[in-house]
């Protein structure tokens, strides 16, 4: 007898299949109006900032959703921020989420899309994962104006700042993989072409206007941040800020719309904002500002997530977005697979979805240091395991026994195949463990610490190193963080995802390793300093095989390929 397999649906597939609800009703069930609506179409619409309720904040419950080091096999972390918010819904209470906007680049290259997965997506999945409302595309334009208005500045002979062509730090953007762009020369072709010199291009989320977007409260507070720009330095050294370009004014009319929210729908209606979108390695990994407490006053319980692992992306969040936005996290909830565990325990990938008891106690080793570091914010964490049906009964019950040692509570979560109701398990967790009182939260550092303290804390505490050390530009950088009067800014690390340590080969809980800051850069428009630590990808380039290829659309416009 022929055995016949069941197609499992795509994502994509899955998303074409659902029924869309007009974003109008989507709206209403969070009190707004058509009045107050900005339709891009019938199911995506732009919110106006007067919607932001500083008094409903303050009773609202925000939840952070962040995850183990990131591994190959994948963590889920987005599908499961979905399909929670979904969750808490079913158990009754009035729920949404906020996420960040994904990025073309990665799109058609290795990782798809960032909309969710299966049964827990947000929607219309194809629209947000292209062009969506115009954001990135705005965030580009103001990025480009600036670098054009520095070159134009280079040329002049009557309004010259005196700009260093050698010292310019302000890189072009494009929303792309495009590894051919990383490093180029303009200028060439002559005297009417500008001043030939060495450039190159970043791709749009590694963008300090996305930053900027992210981090600002309204329209002044975004052109205070923009005019704060570095761009260089002039010949005597003199550092050259945007706002002596008089930029900020145009960049932020580029921006007028991009700094206001963007309302979709997930597959089971639950209302999701989703807004800006930071590289969390390089930058703060989170949605902006706006966008979350927007959502805090359209809803009892708001579902966030940061980028990466919660050495990077949650701590970001906590010491760099709840700072400046005085927000504060009522939980947090943990994600890991026992695929990842395994992952971190040495298993090779033809062994990923093989149970693995050994692998498993191996790699619970970085799951544990999580939990560790989220309990010094004072956050006691929920462990949200996202399952698979590889996931043997002995794995799973080694998990919750570990965890429950730890203090934690550990949930097995199905949202990917069954939406919210694979997830209200967690939900009643979750909230059980912001009613018990167990989470207070506090930032890991004092901002007022010397950059040097800041950078010896997180790598110490957080990612666990014996120490740090400086090289000689970053001694050098010191001196200009100084000079520049920037010390009492958060420090944003910028180092690799898939390890705890700079060095991305340490996987599970590496031991007996010192942190070098390789040299620093100054996002003083965004609000603070990056330490480099190893080499950052700005603008990534495509596999040998990139996803684009399997992707196509027919005469109907329906589209085929997307993940």
């Amino acid at each position: 007898m022929e055995t016949v397999t069941k197609k499992v649906p795509s994502d994509l597939e899955i998303a074409q299949a659902a029924p869309l609800t007009h974003i109008k009703k989507i709206a209403a069930k969070l009190g707004i109006g058509e009045e107050d609506l900005e339709y891009y179409g019938k199911y995506k619409a732009k919110l106006p900032l007067k919607l932001i309720n500083e008094e409903k904040i303050l009773h609202s419950k925000l939840i952070l959703v962040t995850a183990i080091s990131p591994t190959p096999a994948g963590e889920g972390k987005t599908t499961m921020a979905v399909g929670f918010a979904d969750g808490l819904n079913k158990i009754g209470k009035k729920a949404m989420t906020v996420l960040r906007e994904p990025s073309l680049g990665p799109l058609f290259g290795i990782k798809g899309g960032a909309a969710g997965g299966g049964y827990a997506q947000v929607i219309p999945m194809e629209d947000i994962n292209l062009h969506f409302t115009g954001d990135f595309n705005a965030v580009e334009k103001a990025n480009n104006l600036l670098a054009a208005l520095i070159d134009n500045n280079i040329q002049s002979k009557t309004r010259n700042l005196n700009i260093d062509p050698r010292t310019i730090v302000w890189k072009r953007v494009m929303d792309m993989n495009d590894r051919a762009l990383r490093n180029i020369m303009v200028g060439l072709g002559g005297v009417n072409n500008g001043v030939p010199r060495a450039d190159g291009f970043n791709i749009t989320a590694a963008s300090e206007v996305m930053a900027i977007l992210c981090m600002s409260k309204n329209i002044a507070d975004l052109k205070r941040r923009l005019g704060n720009i570095l761009v260089g330095f002039t010949r005597d050294d003199q550092p050259v800020y945007a706002r002596q370009l008089n930029a900020q004014g145009a960049m932020a009319i580029l921006l007028k719309e991009a700094i206001k929210p963007n309302l979709v729908q997930t597959l089971e209606g639950t209302p999701a904002i989703i807004h800006g979108g930071p590289f969390a390695n390089i930058a703060q990994g989170t949605n902006t500002i706006l966008a979350t407490k927007m959502s805090l006053s359209l809803s009892d319980y708001v579902v966030t997530e940061a980028g990466f692992g919660a050495d990077l992306g949650a701590e970001k969040f906590m010491d760099i977005k709840c700072g400046y936005a005085g927000l504060a996290p009522a939980a947090i909830v943990l994600v890991a697979t026992l695929r990842a565990l395994r992952y971190h325990g040495g298993a090779k990938k033809a062994e990923y979805s093989t149970p693995d008891l050994a692998k498993v106690q191996k790699g619970f080793a970085n799951l544990a240091k999580h939990i560790e570091n989220m309990k010094k914010f004072g956050m006691n964490p929920v462990v949200a395991v996202n399952s698979f049906v590889t996931d043997s009964d002995e794995e799973i019950n080694y998990v919750m026994q570990e965890c429950e040692k730890l203090g934690v509570k550990a949930v097995f979560t199905d949202s990917w195949a069954r939406g919210g109701e694979g997830a209200m398990e967690l939900a009643t967790a979750v909230v059980e463990n912001i009613d018990s009182g167990v989470n207070d939260f506090h930032r890991l550092y004092d901002w007022n610490l010397s950059i040097e303290d800041k950078i010896l804390k997180i790598a110490t505490e957080i990612y666990g190193a014996d120490g740090v050390e400086f090289s000689l530009k970053a001694r050098e950088g010191l001196k200009k963080i100084k000079a520049l009067d920037l010390a009492g800014l958060p420090v944003c690390m910028a180092k690799t995802q898939k390890s705890l340590s700079d060095d991305e080969t340490k996987i599970g809980r590496p031991t007996g390793f010192m942190i070098t800051v390789r040299e620093f850069e100054f996002a003083v428009g965004a609000g603070f300093v990056v330490p480099i630590l190893g080499d950052m990808m700005r603008m990534p380039g495509l596999p040998t095989i990139p996803v684009s290829e399997g992707m196509d659309i027919d005469d109907n416009g329906v589209v085929s390929g997307l993940s």
